[in-house]
């Protein structure tokens, strides 16, 4: 049985929180074991918990904001763009990414797809 699309929605909206204010560790409880992370598209692909771990690790520490802008979810996946703010430095760097999810039955993410580039970062003094 696919995940529901409310269970997906919930679990963006998780996603989302904890990208902002969790830790790599509860992130990575979103994502199924041997799910792949590509962040942004065309980078090499991290495969399974202990390297999408050490991706999230490097936000832990950063003050960071989300904001979900919209989001699709139907059989078994979603895509959604969303607004991220982070501040390092006394600069704030903004960016509105588009992400692409697919899930497993029982709502844990099996893959992460982020389109964005360089040229869509933001840099706030």
């Amino acid at each position: 049985m696919v995940a529901s699309n409310e269970d997906i929605r919930s679990t963006v909206q998780r996603y989302l929180d904890l990208v902002a204010t969790g830790t790599a560790a509860e992130i990575v409880a979103l994502y199924a074991e041997d799910a792949t992370l590509e962040d942004p598209v065309g980078s090499d692909a991290l495969r399974g918990t202990e390297a999408i771990r050490a991706f999230y690790a490097g936000l832990e520490g950063l003050t960071i904001t989300t904001n979900l802008v919209t989001l699709r979810a139907c059989a078994g996946q979603a895509a959604f763009h969303f607004e991220i703010v982070t501040e390092a430095g006394g600069m704030k760097y903004r960016m509105a990414p588009l992400e692409v999810m697919t899930f497993d039955d029982a709502g844990r993410i099996l893959s992460m797809r982020a389109f964005w580039s360089d040229e869509d970062l933001v840099v706030e003094s």
